[in-house]
């Protein structure tokens, strides 16, 4: 296992990954589709993953996309989120 990266650097990383694939994380916070728990787990997980640069990659060749990367830790989360918040604006 290698050394957690730096947390607000992954905090950031996840809420591009967020906005690319229309996850609305602050939205879901609020609208209390997650816990702070959650948010924190999340960014532990993007904190973990060793392909960070594959996903840096991949943040920088899309504006949007259906989904995360399959490299993401995030990727089932971030799909559900994007489907509720679809779901609450139709």
């Amino acid at each position: 296992m290698h050394p957690l990266g730096d947390a607000l650097y992954h905090l950031r990383l996840l809420g591009l990954m967020g906005k690319t694939t229309e996850a609305d994380l602050v939205a879901a916070f609020e609208a209390g589709r997650i816990s702070s728990e959650d948010w924190a787990d999340m960014v532990n997980r993007c904190r973990a993953c060793e392909g960070i640069g594959t996903c840096e990659r991949w943040l920088a060749a899309h504006d949007k996309a259906e989904e995360a990367p399959g490299c993401c830790k995030n990727a089932k989360v971030l799909l559900r989120l994007r489907a509720e918040k679809e779901k609450v604006e139709a």
